[in-house]
């Protein structure tokens, strides 16, 4: 089996990233969690991976889908569900298998329900999952990294954004997806952004 994540391999699953529950996030700070998230969505597209979105309660709590991801996707079904386990509502589970992908990467909130209850059962069924953390949020810091540390011992793997982004990538001179991903790079990636947009700089002819 191919370990690594490659643009033919998985999917990405989007749970829950609404106001109202980004209201409760205390595991991060909640605009770095936005950007990362943004930043994680951004490599999906670049690099075409399915793409599976759900919210819950959005129209007695929590609110629809967040506008900086919804503006992202804003043809793509967001599915609603009342349950707090994606993997037991249906039309979620039907959505996931559709995409034919046996790894799954997991955005969203709450790390401590919607997404464990979610990669907990998706593990059982036979996925591989792979939870960007950082783009997870949690109602504590500590029941966030306990969430984390649950998953991981029944088999999750912990990632990052970025992580999921250069894993699919890999070699830079895969010039299909070169331009997309490193664009997300320069965009989201802090100082390794900045070392990017500096080298093309100095690169280019004046």
């Amino acid at each position: 089996m191919q370990d690594l994540l490659t643009p033919n391999n998985c999917a990405l699953v989007l749970l829950d990233q609404q106001a109202g529950l980004q209201f409760a996030v205390q595991s991060m700070d909640r605009q770095t969690l936005l950007n990362n998230s943004v930043a994680l969505l951004e490599a999906a597209l670049a690099f075409s991976l399915p793409i599976v979105a759900s919210t819950s309660a959005s129209k007695v709590y929590s609110g629809p889908l967040l506008p900086d991801l919804h503006a992202l996707i804003p043809d793509h079904p967001v599915l609603e569900r009342r349950n707090m386990n994606a993997w037991e509502d249906p039309a979620v589970q039907a959505a996931i298998v559709a995409t034919g992908r046996k790894k799954l990467i997991f955005s969203g909130m709450l790390t401590e329900a919607c997404i464990s209850f979610a990669v907990l059962s998706a593990i059982e069924a036979g996925y591989e999952c792979y939870v960007a953390g950082d783009a997870c949020g949690g109602l504590t810091e500590v029941g966030h990294n306990l969430a984390l540390q649950r998953m991981t011992a029944k088999g999750a793997q912990p990632t990052s954004w970025l992580q999921v982004l250069l894993e699919l990538q890999r070699d830079w001179t895969r010039h299909d997806t070169y331009d997309a991903a490193r664009a997300v790079v320069e965009k989201n990636g802090g100082g390794y952004g900045v070392g990017l947009r500096y080298a093309k700089q100095m690169l280019t002819p004046q």
